[in-house]
């Protein structure tokens, strides 16, 4: 890596002439300066390192050798810009946004970079050529999330169902074995990560720090709290706190699609389905009862990283909120009490509550008598044990709307669609 640094100084200030390999950073970058100096740079200087992470490895001496050069010279000349990046989103956070060195509150600008949202894909795959309708984009989604690597693998001509066994069901499928690399390629101790991922995985409410520390082995002292963080900046975890209102409370979820999607269906699918060139795996699968439970929770994640678009379509983008899901489980001796849970709860400052009842189906949503008296009973039962004294309005998040009945024009006070995420 050094001596491809040298190589870029000779090819940008030399002309390609050849130069003394240097032996270590600090004198790569000492050969930097001596070039910037030599050539009498006047104009606009952009250096910028990509991967960091990499070339920062754990017997070199790069941090050293630019925090050397940055603060004793470049950071005094006005025409020279340091840009770095690195995938490894907690190597960076951890020594250099949150340096404790000689990098110590040396950056002037941090950019995140985000996924995706499902307006963002659409246009993505449109610039691609792929034409897919709304709710083939969001399967396709629920799947890769709004990851631009992964959505390069989507073909033209291809159904999204298509698109997903090729990706994920064949054997030479560019998602087969991307989960056995990502975690190696993002954090060291990467075993510690994927055991807080699968711990994750297999509750869709998610656990509190104390519960993850206790399902995984991961001492509460042995930065788990380090992890967990790690894993919300890389975009695999959310926090969201279940609602209780006037107390606080930190649960983690598996938010990203791809683990959560490999863990429920890639990792244990057998060889024969990945060795058949002409298996419909996924097309078999879907609408089964497995793909039901997946997809509800797949599109409640993609709910709550789409909350401003649903606050949009309700009419409150400008109302201060807080959200999160709630469940009421009766205790044991209790049996004549009934449960409910409700998906997700915006509490708003304009002393309304909307409760948000989120539905993955195809075609249009019917409310019959047994539905809304479900729906009634949940509202009933939450501001019984929540003492809410707020309004509460119901809103309908599905795919395609819901039908006009008696029952649903009385019962439901907003509804939200699939394009309401894209608009």
């Amino acid at each position: 890596q050094v001596e491809i640094f040298a190589k870029k100084i000779s090819d940008t200030f030399y002309y390609g002439a050849a130069l003394v390999a240097p032996v270590n950073w600090v004198t790569a970058f000492e050969m930097l300066k001596k070039a910037i100096i030599d050539n009498k740079i006047k104009k606009r200087l952009i250096l910028f390192l990509d991967e960091i992470p990499w070339l920062a490895g754990k017997r070199t001496d790069f941090l050293a050798g630019i925090d050397r050069f940055w603060n004793t010279w470049a950071s005094r000349q006005k025409n020279i810009k340091l840009i770095i990046s690195g995938s490894a989103a907690s190597w960076v956070i951890n020594n250099i946004v949150d340096s404790k060195g000689g990098l110590h509150n040396r950056v002037t600008q941090t950019i995140r970079l985000l996924p995706f949202t499902l307006a963002e894909t659409k246009r993505y795959l449109r610039y691609n050529g792929i034409k897919l309708n709304n709710k083939q984009i969001t399967d396709i989604y629920m799947v890769t999330g709004g990851i631009p690597f992964y959505l390069n693998a989507i073909d033209n001509g291809l159904s999204a169902a298509q698109n997903i066994n090729k990706m994920c069901f064949s054997k030479d499928g560019v998602l087969v074995g991307e989960f056995n690399k990502l975690f190696k390629s993002l954090f060291s101790n990467a075993d510690r990560y994927e055991k807080i991922v699968l711990a994750l995985a297999s509750k869709r409410e998610g656990f509190t720090i104390a519960e993850i520390a206790k399902k995984t082995g991961i001492p509460m002292g042995g930065n788990i709290a380090k992890y967990l963080e790690n894993l919300r900046e890389a975009g695999f975890v959310m926090n969201l706190s279940p609602y209780k209102p006037g107390k606080k409370g930190s649960h983690y979820r598996l938010s990203d699609e791809y683990s959560y999607f490999y863990l429920k269906w890639v990792k244990n699918v057998g060889q024969s389905v990945l060795n058949d060139p002409n298996s419909q795996y996924w097309e078999l699968m879907e609408n089964s009862g497995k793909w039901k439970s997946w997809s509800g929770y797949a599109f409640e994640n993609i709910c709550i990283k789409h909350i401003p678009a649903i606050k949009k379509a309700i009419g409150i983008s400008n109302v201060i909120t807080t959200e999160g899901p709630w469940k009421y489980i009766p205790e044991r001796n209790k049996h004549s009490q009934k449960g409910a849970q409700i998906d997700l709860v915006i509490d708003r400052n304009d002393n309304v509550i909307s409760v948000c009842e989120i539905k993955y189906y195809t075609g249009k949503l019917s409310i019959d008598k047994k539905k809304a008296d479900e729906l009634m009973n949940k509202i009933r039962i939450f501001r019984e044990k929540t003492k809410i004294r707020k309004s509460i309005f119901l809103v309908m998040i599905t795919t395609e709307g819901v039908k006009k009945n008696p029952l649903s024009t009385q019962l439901i006070d907003n509804t939200v669609t699939l394009n309401d995420f894209f608009s």
